[in-house]
């Protein structure tokens, strides 16, 4: 068994390795970049080597910085987690030069498996159903064009290395083909260090399931299940689960043989995930192979009580696999959340900045739910726009599929984060949506369910109620407290028991409210409620029950009322009192700024392309600019007819969110 281990990583997945190795008592060693001095995997490994700068490229993509770490330190194993240098053949090779196990599958095994093209062509070879597309590498736009044209719209151009949906956009018309060519191929580029794309037929109305599996180094591979991975928003995983609502015992042994038998064909040892595509009639078609550990992992762990990063290890030590096919096993429900640091009210825009509050809630396991939070992040660190925006992954645990949603919507209510936008209210509300409740899910779920984005969970009338009582409750409870200090003047506060609470737009009369010692009555618009209140001024949590449920709101003092956040939903909630209500129905409103003659950058991020010219004619739909922000290019595209009166930035520049980018006349 290896003494000491480097993790070729970062953030979460560096934590979560280190976690392991510390448990089978070896040392470790973290690298980290300018950006992650400060980072969380550096405090808790053994040791920390500084690899350089903080873009990935002049740092954690540098091979001989990793095998200089090495080293240095006397560590003979490299983990490479997952992204950066995982898939790469070449560090592998370099590593084994070296003296140095990789811990991940033989050199091999990843240049069959972990090019695109390549492992398409293997897997028809080996009698694994394809989706129709170019058995290679496109040359140009031309080239790609000509395959479209003969499979038909819509296709999918991707990066022929890496995954995580880097590179890979999905073209419905001729006319986007260019521009998707030229993005895929700078993320593919800058994530990857390798540009090439394929072309391939997007498959309509598909699920996204792949099958974990593990090997040895004595020919021994077996298949542990499979993931549903198909809540997807520009091809990147947003919530995970196993085993699949949709699969039955003979679909999972049947692409689980396959799996198998595609690895066994290119000598496959250690952790890796064959990818499938499925229609609404359960049949399959191999998408790729990630010859790496996955994202999210940590659900097959939770359903098999199996650590894959530990069988990875002792893999790569040369030891036999410790079970057999039949001694896998489904315990049970998973269901991971990738919590992301992004702003789905706009756009699921990234957001960067520090995080003045990072509270998740407990990892626990009791009455039959388990909470995982997997984590590289701590209360007063900074999300950088170098790398990748995943803050956390939330993972529960029950009995059933509903047990397992319904603890995965009340753990995200639990979760404090503040300082930065998050995702957190968006997968809630997909918790409590109810095609996901059943399992209807396609890739395309978030793009059907949200047409116009995500403005929060619907509510219903029993919802508006306990947001108007959580609101009134915490009023009540500010003014007693007022009440109470010492020397105030006219003996202090007196507490109403009338209010006027607008919520979304509308106005509701609060009568008789009364609260003491926890106990809560009051009646909103004619009708009587009553419930219990868990919460005093400062908190940033409120807990109410009304008949035995209890409802958790996250909740901020704002400028004449508060804000509370539950179930997906987001609400300013002002209370006043009737004659101060009255008072402030006559203060004049202030317009917003009118930024209709303006392009503002939408997300932190870096200018990677500015293709207009002042005074330059641009028709709607035609390319302004594209701005990179964490590894992601977004292109900016006209609205309307304008014309360009003055460029505000220029190539390279850094933009902070809403900085303007350009004038119109």
């Amino acid at each position: 068994m290896f003494s000491k281990i480097l993790i070729a990583n970062r953030g979460e997945i560096a934590c979560r390795i280190i976690k392991t190795a510390r448990r089978m008592g070896i040392a470790t060693v973290a690298v980290y970049s300018d950006a992650d001095r400060d980072a969380l995997h550096v405090e808790m490994a053994d040791e920390a080597v500084h690899i350089g700068p903080a873009p990935a490229a002049q740092s954690y993509l540098l091979a001989d910085k990793i095998i200089e770490a090495c080293r240095a330190t006397g560590a003979d194993a490299v983990h490479p987690g997952y992204g950066f240098l995982s898939e790469r053949e070449s560090f592998a090779g370099a590593l084994a030069q070296a003296g140095i196990a990789f811990i991940g599958p033989n050199a091999k095994a990843i240049a069959a498996m972990g090019d695109k093209i390549e492992s398409k062509k293997l897997a028809k070879a080996a009698g694994v159903s394809t989706v129709p597309g170019f058995m290679g590498e496109i040359t140009d736009e031309a080239h790609a064009k000509k395959i479209a044209a003969e499979i038909g719209f819509p296709v999918m151009v991707k990066a022929s290395a890496g995954g995580g949906g880097k590179g890979l956009r999905i073209v419905h018309k001729d006319a986007d083909l260019a521009q998707a060519i030229v993005s895929s191929r700078n993320e593919a580029q800058a994530s990857f260090g390798d540009g090439r794309l394929l072309v391939e037929k997007f498959v309509s109305e598909p699920r996204h399931i792949e099958i974990q599996l593990i090997g040895d180094r004595h020919g021994n591979v077996i298949h542990l299940n499979e993931r549903e991975c198909s809540i997807q928003r520009r091809h990147q995983k947003v919530i995970e689960e196993a085993p699949s609502p949709f699969l039955d015992d003979k679909t999972r042994a049947a692409m689980g043989a396959q799996a198998v038998a595609l690895a066994k064909s290119v000598g496959y040892d250690s952790a890796g995930t064959v990818e499938f595509i499925m229609d609404g009639k359960k049949n399959f078609y191999f998408l790729e192979m990630n010859t790496r550990l996955q994202v999210e992992h940590p659900v097959t762990e939770m359903i098999t009580g199996l650590d894959l990063v530990e069988l990875m290890i002792r893999s790569a030590a040369g030891e036999k696999l410790p079970l057999t096919q039949k001694d896998v096993r489904i315990d049970g429900w998973a269901i991971e959340s990738r919590v992301y640091a992004e702003d789905p009210y706009r756009a699921f825009l990234p957001s960067t900045g520090r995080l003045s509050r990072y509270r998740p809630p407990a990892e626990e396991a009791r009455d039959g739910i388990a909470i995982r939070n997997d984590t590289g992040v701590y209360e007063g660190g900074e999300i950088s726009v170098y790398y990748d925006p995943m803050i956390a992954k939330l993972s529960t645990h029950a009995p059933t599929r509903t047990a397992a949603v319904d603890a995965m919507a009340a753990a995200l209510d639990n979760f404090e984060i503040s300082g930065i936008a998050n995702n957190i209210q968006f997968l809630t509300a997909v918790m409590h949506h109810p095609r996901f409740r059943e399992g209807r899910l396609t890739t395309g779920f978030i793009a059907e369910e949200y047409p116009e984005g995500f403005h929060g969970a619907p509510m219903d009338d029993a919802q508006r109620r306990a947001f108007i009582a959580a609101a009134v409750a915490a009023k009540i409870l500010r003014t007693q407290r007022a009440g109470r200090i010492s020397g105030a003047l006219n003996g202090g506060h007196k507490v109403s028991d009338n209010f006027h609470v607008t919520l979304s737009g509308k106005m509701h009369g609060v009568t008789d409210a009364y609260l003491e010692v926890g106990s809560l009555h009051l009646v909103i618009d004619g009708v009587a409620m009553e419930g219990v209140v868990d919460w005093y001024p400062g908190r940033t949590q409120l807990k109410l029950k009304v008949k035995g449920d209890e409802t958790i709101f996250q909740i901020s003092r704002e400028a004449g009322g508060y804000c509370l956040s539950q179930g997906g939903r987001e609400r300013l909630v002002s209370v006043r009192a009737p004659q101060i209500a009255a008072l402030a129905a006559m203060m004049p409103m202030r317009p917003p700024p009118d930024t209709s003659r303006m392009l503002l950058c939408p997300m932190p991020g870096l200018v990677v392309a500015l293709p207009v010219q002042e005074g330059q004619a641009v028709k709607a739909g035609e390319l302004l600019a594209v701005v990179e922000a964490m590894k992601m290019e977004n292109a900016l595209v006209a609205e309307r007819d304008v014309t360009i009166s003055r460029l505000r930035v220029k190539m390279g520049d850094s933009l902070a969110r809403d900085e303007t980018i350009m004038e119109f006349a």
